[in-house]
């Protein structure tokens, strides 16, 4: 695994908050608009001819619980074993793996489709071009993409959160046009641009990318 130094404290602070994650993140089948989103590229993989999916940064398996229940045939690759030690507790049918963004173990062209979902936010935008650059070799040709991200253009810093203190976690928003671009420049065609509660505190930036058949 890559040894980028921002991986550990993203990896020490999810082992620490991994056991109280869930009561604070919803379930995605509450959520309408991103339900529709989930459904949407599960639709269009499914069309493609479906394959292996990858959920990058899967955390406790929300995500891919989701889109397993779509019918994809996806497992879940996290950075954080105390958050992969409970996905595969509450989802014992569905496979997870430890992992980087930076450094997928998949085949080139391996993957029908990837979701990363609120996954590239510990990422500095420096190291972006190098995790689209992963994505794009990851899938095959007509390869579909989901992001899910903070849209914005700052660095957030976290000492507490999800019921605990004491961590270290930077989180940045990132502009959805600049997302877009990083997407494009690694040879992906972008087929939705989203910007969700545009006046909200923390708007939510979503983009669905193909990869060029």
């Amino acid at each position: 695994m890559t040894d980028d130094l921002f991986l550990n404290p993203t990896r020490e602070t999810y082992d620490i908050v991994a056991g109280s994650y869930d009561a604070f993140a919803p379930p995605i089948v509450e959520d309408l608009h991103d339900r529709a989103l989930l459904t949407t590229f599960a639709d269009l993989v499914q069309a493609d001819g479906g394959g292996p999916v990858a959920d990058l940064g899967c955390g406790t398996g929300r995500v891919t619980t989701y889109l397993a229940e779509a019918g994809l045939d996806i497992s879940g690759v996290d950075l954080s074993p105390e958050m992969l030690a409970i996905a595969r507790r509450d989802h014992p049918g569905l496979r997870f793996s430890l992992g980087s963004l930076l450094e997928l173990d998949f085949p080139d062209g391996g993957l029908a489709g990837a979701v990363a979902w609120y996954s590239i936010i510990h990422t500095p935008p420096e190291r972006l071009p190098r995790v689209c650059e992963e994505l794009f070799r990851v899938l095959r040709p007509g390869g579909h993409l989901q992001l899910g991200f903070h849209e914005g253009d700052r660095r957030h810093h976290r000492t507490d959160g999800y019921g605990h203190e004491g961590f270290s976690l930077d989180i940045y928003w990132l502009p959805l046009d600049r997302v877009g671009e990083l997407v494009r420049d690694a040879g992906f065609e972008v087929l939705t641009k989203v910007l969700r509660d545009p006046a909200a505190r923390v708007p939510q930036g979503r983009v669905l990318a193909r990869k060029p058949a």
